[in-house]
C-alpha cells in the first residue's frame, strides 16, 4: 500500500512542474485524493459491498469534482492535473502512468450492460476537456489532444486531434517513457489538407491558364496561420 502511495505521490512531481513539496501534494490535488478514494471504493465493489463502494465514489466526486465510479479499473501511477469534471465510467480501464486533464470523459456508448467504455494502455495523455467514448481501445504512447473526441480505436504512437476525432500515427514510436506533454504540438490535418487542395489547384491553373487567380477570400497558411483579406464579422 504505502508503495503505491509512494508512486502516486511520484507522478504528480513527475508531470506537474507546480508540485513544489510533498505536503501541497498530499493537501492540494485533488486528483491524487480521487485516486485514493478510488482505490478504497474499487476494492469494495470487488467484494460485493456494492452500495458502501458507490457511496464512496459519491462522497469523493462531491469532495474533488471528480466521477470515478468504483466499478472501473485502475493501474499504477495515474495523474489527474486539475481535475474538475473527470468523469470515468464502469467498464473503463486504465493503465500505467496515464494523464488526464480536466474536462475528459472515459464514456460509455450503449446501453449493454457488458463492456462499453474505453480502454486506455500505459502512459496514454488525454487532453483537457477530451471525450473518449465507447468500448474502444487508446495504444501505449498515444496522446488526445485538448477538446478533441475520439470515437475509435487508436494504435499505439499516436496522436488524435479534432471532432470526431482524426488518428495521425507518429513516423517514429516515442522511446522515451516520459509523459507527453506537449499539447501544442499538435497536428492540423484539416489545414494541411486544405494547403494541399489550394497548392494542387493553382498549379492546374498554372498549366491550364499560365499563370494562378489568387483566392479572393482565403490564402495557405504559413506555420499554422492564415490569410485572408479584409472582411467584417
Amino acid at each position: 500500500m504505502f508503495k503505491t502511495i509512494r508512486e502516486d505521490i511520484h507522478s504528480v512531481f513527475e508531470r506537474d512542474p507546480a508540485a513544489r513539496s510533498t505536503l501541497e501534494v498530499l493537501f492540494c490535488y485533488p486528483g491524487l485524493h480521487a485516486v485514493w478514494g478510488h482505490r478504497i471504493s474499487h476494492w469494495l465493489w470487488k467484494h460485493n459491498l456494492r452500495l458502501i463502494a458507490r457511496w464512496t465514489s459519491q462522497v469523493m466526486r462531491s469532495l474533488t469534482g471528480i466521477e470515478i465510479h468504483p466499478g472501473a479499473t485502475i493501474g499504477k501511477s495515474l495523474f489527474i492535473d486539475h481535475g474538475m469534471g473527470v468523469v470515468i465510467g464502469e467498464t473503463a480501464e486504465v493503465g500505467n502512468c496515464v494523464t488526464l486533464y480536466h474536462g475528459v470523459t472515459l464514456g460509455g456508448t450503449t446501453l449493454n450492460k457488458g463492456k462499453r467504455h474505453p480502454t486506455l494502455k500505459d502512459h496514454v495523455v488525454v487532453g483537457a476537456g477530451a471525450k473518449v467514448l465507447g468500448a474502444i481501445t487508446i495504444g501505449e504512447n498515444s496522446r488526445i489532444g485538448a477538446n478533441a473526441v475520439a470515437v475509435k480505436s487508436v494504435p499505439s504512437n499516436s496522436v488524435v486531434v479534432g471532432v470526431p476525432g482524426q488518428v495521425v500515427v507518429r513516423s517514429e514510436p516515442r522511446l522515451s517513457l516520459a509523459p507527453d506533454l506537449n499539447h501544442g504540438q499538435l497536428p492540423d490535418t484539416i489545414g494541411e489538407t486544405l494547403n494541399a487542395l489550394i497548392a494542387h489547384v493553382r498549379n492546374l491553373e498554372e498549366r491550364l491558364n499560365g499563370h494562378a487567380t489568387q483566392i479572393p477570400a482565403l490564402h495557405a497558411s504559413e506555420h499554422g496561420v492564415w490569410h485572408a483579406e479584409d472582411f467584417s464579422i
